[in-house]
């Protein structure tokens, strides 16, 4: 029983000498409730619109600043007429526009009822559902306290339109979501046990005395893998446009330039997480957990970004799958085109050349 005891202690001290491990007893967790908490909700808050007035007077000017007012939403724009919608939505940044009637007022008091239109961008059908129904019961509040002392009531009347997605079908949110988080995970994972397999293997030793130098021997690491990469992005796409009848409204090549874009992103954080493992399963492990929660939470694959708190939605910058997605989403079912997503692709390229460069330096300590 003594010797059992002794081995059980033995373990403990095993256990609490490992760093790692004690990170994943109890850091990991710690991790997860934290992103859970905060990231999983399907309330909105402070989330963008646009004002379309037709009408501009003081009922509708007391119903766009009880709407400014409240935590729900935000008025980024004030537009001037149906034209400019498509344009708005195609930024990417306004998710719904309120469009007062002609004569608001006058209508309420002649004929007791007006109607304000509220139109959605549905490339997420659920934020367009909650959006809507947030800005009815704000709609609705108004119009409750304001026929407290009126004898005559009158009725604001709400009408939803949602554009892209008329259907409000869901997957045409869950296709560009998870094929950015296979693709994501499948290069990541593929290239993060590159280098490391190596070291198990006994082959680094042949690396570092060839005539290689780091940056060869990092991008022929990824080469190989690009190319696999795009016949698994190329499946996805052909299996959403056919089977789940997915739309693409822009142009198939842009799709695809950003598709390896992003994919040689994915990689390339691969190769970064190989540099600096010292085995297969630290790089695993690392590929799966430092990836798959933040891909799927932060991402604003699921739910929306503007939602969470601050520090969250400052992390979420961090995450290539959010800048994909955006580009993904305004290519397959806005139809947009480089003028409007160069910012994204930007940032990828930025992302791209950070984790090569970082990989290449890493690789060079190793060398020494």
């Amino acid at each position: 029983m003594k010797r059992f005891i002794g081995f059980i202690e033995k373990e403990f001290y095993h256990i609490f000498r490992d760093k790692r491990s004690l990170f994943i007893l109890f850091g990991m967790p710690i991790v997860q409730i934290m992103l859970f908490g905060f990231a999983i909700t399907n309330e909105i808050n402070n989330v963008d619109i646009a004002i379309l007035n037709n009408s501009k007077d003081t009922k509708t000017e007391e119903i766009i600043n009880k709407i400014a007012s409240s935590k729900y939403f935000s008025v980024e724009d004030f537009i001037q007429n149906e034209n400019e919608i498509e344009a708005i939505f195609k930024k990417g940044k306004v998710k719904a526009v309120l469009n007062f009637e002609t004569d608001f007022s006058k209508k309420l008091i002649t004929e007791n009822n007006a109607t304000v239109q509220i139109i959605t961008d549905a490339t997420d059908p659920n934020t367009a559902n909650t959006i809507s129904n947030y800005v009815s019961a704000i709609l609705q509040n108004y119009s409750k306290t304001n026929n407290k002392n009126i004898k005559l009531a009158y009725q604001i009347v709400p009408k939803t339109r949602m554009v892209y997605n008329q259907e409000l079908k869901s997957v045409f949110m869950f296709v560009p979501g998870v094929m950015t988080i296979i693709l994501m995970l499948v290069s990541a994972m593929m290239t993060s046990i590159s280098i490391t397999r190596e070291k198990e293997l006994g082959t680094m030793e042949i690396l570092l005395v060839s005539p290689l130098k780091p940056f060869q021997v990092i991008i022929g690491k990824v080469v190989p893998y690009i190319f696999l990469s795009i016949i698994n992005a190329i499946v996805i796409i052909v299996l959403s446009m056919f089977v789940f009848k997915m739309p693409v409204e822009g142009s198939l090549f842009l799709l695809g330039a950003e598709s390896i874009l992003f994919i040689i992103t994915s990689l390339s954080l691969g190769i970064l997480i190989s540099t600096v493992s010292a085995t297969q399963q630290t790089a695993m492990m690392i590929s799966l957990m430092a990836l798959m929660l933040p891909v799927i939470l932060l991402s604003g694959f699921i739910f929306p970004i503007t939602s969470m708190p601050v520090p969250l939605q400052i992390l979420s910058n961090i995450i290539p799958a959010k800048w994909f997605i955006i580009i993904i989403k305004g290519i397959m079912l806005k139809g947009i085109g480089l003028t409007f997503i160069w910012k994204e692709t930007l940032i990828l390229v930025a992302m791209t050349l950070f984790f090569i460069v970082v990989s290449i330096k890493k690789y060079k300590i190793r060398l020494e």
